[in-house]
């Protein structure tokens, strides 16, 4: 049996919008939209891959809040891992550096105005429902 490979994936958060980044790699991805984040490398926990991630792709300076609970299974033998996230005080902006080409701020009205890659829909959902503000969807 193959061991399952951890990716973690941010809710990144900023005044009740999730940040959505769009892939531009590899070909079977590219121009879905997805939370970003990244593999968990052997030996680093996944609260440090997360803001390590952010850190590569994004060019931020975050820190982890709150685990969404559940995990979605990606490509064998992938699964995901979602944590709610911020930018600490000071932090660049976010920008795509790599694997995206555009990022964009979605208030929970426009959650589903991008095209989610299917394996992160019921991440999303559960995003939603866990940590965005009701009285906003």
């Amino acid at each position: 049996m193959t061991e399952r490979i951890l990716v973690v994936g941010a809710a990144l958060l900023d005044g009740g919008r999730l940040l959505a980044a769009r892939r531009s790699a590899p070909p079977e991805a590219a121009g879905g939209w997805e939370l970003p984040g990244g593999k968990v490398e052997p030996g680093e926990k996944p609260e440090a891959a997360l803001v390590r991630e952010l850190h590569e792709e994004l060019g931020v300076d975050a820190e982890t809040v709150d685990r969404i609970p559940g995990s979605w299974p990606l490509k064998p033998p992938y699964e995901m891992w979602v944590w709610t996230a911020r930018l600490r005080p000071g932090s660049a902006a976010p920008r795509p550096l790599q694997e995206h080409d555009e990022l964009r701020w979605l208030q929970p009205s426009d959650i589903w105005s991008v095209p989610w890659l299917p394996q992160d829909v019921p991440a999303v959902r559960a995003v939603l429902e866990r940590a965005m503000s009701p009285t906003e969807r």
